[in-house]
């Protein structure tokens, strides 16, 4: 059962909520190129213009893009829900967004991008992490599943590799590395704030 200081509903309403402020900027900035040009992540001004880290999420090239990312995000804020992540997860989801595209700068030739997919990478990525660090069998074993099947897919993608991707049947360019970057970001934020607590040392009174 989760502690109180996890309770699930708070914790479950903030995952749900940014999900959804996740998706719903993206629906309002597609197909507006000016949106596009100031939201995307770009190597050249990713430095001075630092909003970009977030806003990246919110930019797709085409019908098919936002589609998919669509039905991404509301999977992995289903996922997230069912799985009744505490607060603290969520906030390890949220700050494994910038972190996520701010690795894309170890790719210099990638010179622009945009998506959801890094940043539902590392919500699953989450989620995985909390799953396995419960007490119930049933729901460890499911975190290593999960965790499993992205580190397949990420081996299959091979980012290290190269930087973009062409995939069969998409009508767009995909950046594994944003797919990488967005599971180890998560992972690594999901067990630094869900995972044990080391004992306090403040002596106690006598």
């Amino acid at each position: 059962m989760p502690s109180s200081a996890d309770a699930p509903r708070p914790g479950r309403a903030a995952w749900a909520l940014l999900g959804a402020l996740l998706l719903l900027p993206a629906w309002i900035a597609y197909g507006r190129p000016t949106a596009t040009a100031v939201l995307a992540w770009q190597a050249a001004t990713v430095g001075s213009e630092p909003w970009r880290l977030w806003s990246a999420a919110w930019v797709h090239l085409s019908a098919l893009h936002l589609a998919a990312n669509s039905v991404g995000a509301l999977g992995v804020i289903a996922l997230g829900v069912a799985a009744r992540v505490s607060w603290r997860a969520t906030l390890a989801w949220a700050l494994a967004w910038p972190l996520t595209h701010a690795a894309l700068g170890l790719a210099p030739e990638l010179a622009r991008y945009g998506g959801l997919s890094g940043v539902l990478h590392a919500g699953v990525a989450v989620v995985a992490v909390v799953l396995w660090l419960r007490a119930d069998r049933r729901e460890r074993r499911l975190g290593l599943a999960i965790a499993a099947g992205l580190l397949l897919k990420i081996g299959l993608e091979a980012p290290w590799r190269t930087a973009v991707a062409h995939p069969e049947g998409w009508d767009i360019a995909v950046a594994p590395l944003a797919h990488a970057a967005g599971v180890a970001s998560g992972a690594l934020l999901a067990w630094a704030l869900c995972g044990p607590r080391l004992p306090s040392t403040r002596p106690g009174r006598t």
